[in-house]
This record gives C-alpha cells, structure tokens and sequence, in this order.
C-alpha cells in the first residue's frame, strides 16, 4: 500500500463527494465573464485530466465591486448563471466538483465601469484600480452590510442554480470585504463591526451562516481565510491580533 493512496480516494465536502484529493483552488486566469466559453473549457481541462474539484476565479457579486480592467468572474444578476452552466456543465463530465469562490472587493474595487461609489469598512483611497484617479471609499452604513448580505446569498443562490457544488466565502488576500473588516490594517470601526476580534470576524460569520441557510443542503460550503498574512505586526497574524498597522497593501494576483 502506497503512502499516497489517500489522494486517490473520495472525500465527503457537506452534502457532496469528491471523488480524489486532488482540488485545485480558486484562481483568476484572466477569461471570466468575457470569455466563458474559453473559461469554461479550460476548467474542463483539469477536470479531465483528473482533478477532483475544480474552482472558479473570484467572482464578483454586484455591480459595486467592479474591478475592471482586470477580468474576473460576474454573478451580478440570472443573466450571469448562464455562462457560468457551461463551467460546471465542462467539470462535470470528468466526474469532479465545481466551486464558485462568490466575492466583494470592497476597499479593492474602484467601479472604474459601474461609476459607484466604493464602500469598505472605512473611509480611505481604494487599494485597486488603475492607479491614475483619486477614488474615495465610503464607510459602510449597518444599511450597507445588509445590503452585501442580501446580494451574497442571491448570488449564492444563483451559483446553486447555476450547478456549483461548493459556494465560498472569500475572506484572503486582502481583496475581500470580510477580510478587510478582519484587519486592522483597514478597520477602525467603533461600533459592532470594529475593535475587538468577535466585532471584526462578525460579519464574516454572518456571511457564512446566511451562505448555509441558502445552499447548505444543496452545495457544500467552504471558506477561504488569511491565518497568517506573513507582514510580521502590520498584518493579520495567527492569533488574530496585529499592530494596528494601517499601511496599504497593494492588490494580490
């Protein structure tokens, strides 16, 4: 018996069975909502070539985290589901999973397309965009948070729909409202969403139980999460508590 033969056997995620260990995790490859033919056939790829799950780019819940130029993934509104068929349509003739790692940019997006205003924990620059405009985020109101509840189990929603079996909460990166609101580096909130660890991992935690509410027994839920973001103080840190250190961070790829 082979040390490896693990790898090869099924593995229960919530309500789904992925048939090996083989998951290849969320990541942009620059197709998106503009070539989903195209993405969905290189998703279909690694699912034939014997990955058991295979995961979209981030995808983008509503107009307000527009982070163009770049392309990613949309779930904006029912005419996104479509694009999005053809993804798990390709992955689910191997046999394997799809997951869609669902996604609010926040402080990271500049709305260059939709012209909204950007929202985040805070009221600072954007940390996206092109670099070329002065572009101010607005702090999010207890409206505003409802609001991104509201438009992330829709587009939880919509992904179960669309044939996903594992739906994310993105909180990594530094590109994600949860995660902004689990730093300091960009929280300095002083109500129920700032200070404290329990206040800053909350609306992350709502995130994740609105998410389960919607698709628990439909689809598998799964969280991506920054333990340690490797920035010493400044960042956040395994036990959760960094400096306070509020230098921006440029955008990860």
């Amino acid at each position: 018996m082979s040390d490896y033969d693990i790898l090869f056997e099924p593995v229960r995620i919530g309500p789904k069975v992925a048939p090996n260990r083989f998951y290849q995790v969320p990541h942009c490859n620059g197709l998106g909502y503009l070539r989903p033919r195209s993405h969905a056939a290189m998703r279909g790829t690694k699912a034939e070539g014997g990955w058991g799950v295979v995961c979209t780019e981030e995808v983008e819940i509503h107009p307000s985290s527009d982070i163009a130029p770049c392309i990613e993934g949309r779930i904006w509104d029912e005419h996104d589901v479509a694009g999005h068929r053809l993804m798990t349509a390709a992955v689910h003739a191997y046999g394997a999973l799809a997951g869609i790692e669902l996604t609010h940019a926040g402080l990271d997006a500049a709305n260059e397309s939709t012209h909204l205003t950007p929202i985040g924990p805070s009221s600072r620059g954007v940390l996206g965009g092109t670099g070329f405009e002065p572009v101010q985020t607005r702090a999010m109101t207890r409206r505003d948070l409802a609001d991104v509840r509201r438009w992330h189990r829709k587009a939880a929603l919509r992904a179960r729909d669309a044939g996903f079996d594992i739906v994310y909460c993105y909180a990594a990166h530094g590109l994600t409202l949860p995660m902004q609101f689990l730093s300091r580096r960009y929280n300095d909130r002083t109500d129920e969403y700032g200070g404290s660890l329990v206040n800053r991992v909350r609306f992350l935690r709502e995130l994740i139980e609105d998410t389960l509410d919607a698709v628990g027994d439909d689809c598998a839920v799964a969280v991506r999460l920054a333990v340690d973001e490797l920035l010493g103080p400044a960042g956040i840190t395994h036990d959760g508590e960094g400096s306070g250190d509020r230098r921006p961070v440029g955008r990860v790829a």
